[in-house]
């Protein structure tokens, strides 16, 4: 049975330039019918759920919500689950959506992490991405995230955004450790289809568009770099390729994604991982709402794991850890990971130690190939 859940509040108050997740704009009277079918459609899985050890209710942007609407989910959760003492309750957040008494409200609710989106410290580089925030708002959003008397908070951040510098990359990073964040996250920005963002881009190598220009990847290696050395000798873990922590403070329900541990989903477009099975619910809010007013679960998309598929899973998560994969757990599944990544060792790509196969430094800014070479070379 799942130990961990993740929620799903699909509202925005504008979509990204960058952002392919499912999100719909705000709409309050649709936001509290969604409200009432998500705890309906709660009801209805309880039964797969064993005690929660984590809750993370992620979007679009769960801190737009009402402080009814929290206080409505929270109580179906009491109702219906059962949550450990220790458990971690995550809630995301953008800054210029945080209000002080709803931060006290989601505490009260036992809410004892929240991330927020910062992305850039730069005002330029946050309009290229379209965020609805400048730099000054997410600075008053983490003091009230502080005065409030939540400690535990993790910053997001991406590196890599069209016309960004070495040096406003510094310049964000600095800020974000002054500030004494628990976590933070580094990503780099991925360009997706079917964006405003790769449209731009698009329109850009034709002649057509002034954007600026995407870094290139060398640059993008720097930053990453710039990174790992400038978070790590701060005091941060670095312990999965993008996210950092103090000791103590790594978030337990993204562990549990990495480890293929079971999780339930709740919300339109949330997935769940059961039994070996990976299942995704309706992208539609009206859709959704109408599936769990019936007592049907909104999910509309099933996967049965092969053997293979799972092995390829174990190793690529696995990998984006810091501790690696156990080489005894590969044993007992068959797999002589030894083999196929030695010429990868010799290459200082890969160690072993402590009788775990992890990435060299040198490994980690490859890893996407890497991993692809590892299933090369083990025949996955």
């Amino acid at each position: 049975m799942s130990d961990s859940l993740y929620i799903h509040i699909p509202f925005c108050i504008k979509k990204c330039s960058y952002c392919d997740f499912f999100s719909v704009p705000y709409n309050e009277p649709v936001v509290k019918s969604y409200i009432n079918a998500l705890c309906r459609e709660l009801v209805l899985k309880k039964v797969s759920a064993g005690e929660l050890k984590t809750i993370y209710i992620g979007g679009g942007t769960p801190s737009l919500l009402p402080d009814e609407c929290f206080i409505e989910l929270f109580q179906c959760l009491q109702d219906n689950f059962s949550l450990s003492r220790s458990g971690e309750i995550t809630v995301e957040a953008n800054p210029g959506t945080l209000r002080e008494p709803g931060i006290h409200t989601v505490i009260s609710l036992g809410v004892n992490r929240l991330s927020l989106g910062v992305q850039s410290f730069d005002d330029v580089e946050l309009k290229t991405l379209g965020r609805i925030h400048t730099v000054e708002e997410a600075l008053k959003s983490i003091e009230l995230i502080k005065r409030a008397g939540m400690t535990n908070f993790s910053l997001d951040f991406m590196y890599g955004i069209p016309g960004q510098t070495m040096a406003s990359w510094r310049e964000s990073l600095l800020k974000a450790v002054a500030l004494s964040p628990t976590h933070i996250s580094a990503y780099e920005l991925t360009v997706e289809e079917n964006t405003p963002l790769f449209e731009l881009i698009k329109s850009q190598k034709k002649g057509t568009s002034p954007m600026q220009k995407m870094p290139d990847e060398e640059l993008i290696l720097e930053m990453y770099d710039h990174a790992i050395d400038f978070l790590t000798s701060c005091g941060y873990e670095h312990y999965e390729i993008s996210n950092f922590a103090m000791p103590g403070f790594r978030c337990i329900h993204n562990l549990n994604y990495w480890d293929r541990g079971e999780y339930a989903g709740a919300g339109a477009g949330a997935h769940s991982f059961v039994s070996g099975t990976r299942s995704g619910n309706i992208k539609d809010i009206h859709g959704y709402i109408d599936h769990v007013s019936k007592g049907i679960i909104p999910e509309i998309e099933e996967t049965r794991l092969t053997p293979e598929e799972a092995l390829r899973e174990f190793i690529f998560l696995g990998l984006r850890k810091s501790e690696g994969i156990s080489i005894g757990k590969a044993w007992e599944k068959g797999l002589d990971i030894l083999a196929g990544s030695q010429e990868m060792i010799e290459e200082d790509y890969l160690v072993v130690k402590d009788n775990m196969l992890r990435m060299t430094r040198k490994g980690i800014v490859i890893s996407n190939a890497l991993i692809a070479s590892l299933f090369n070379k083990i025949g996955l």
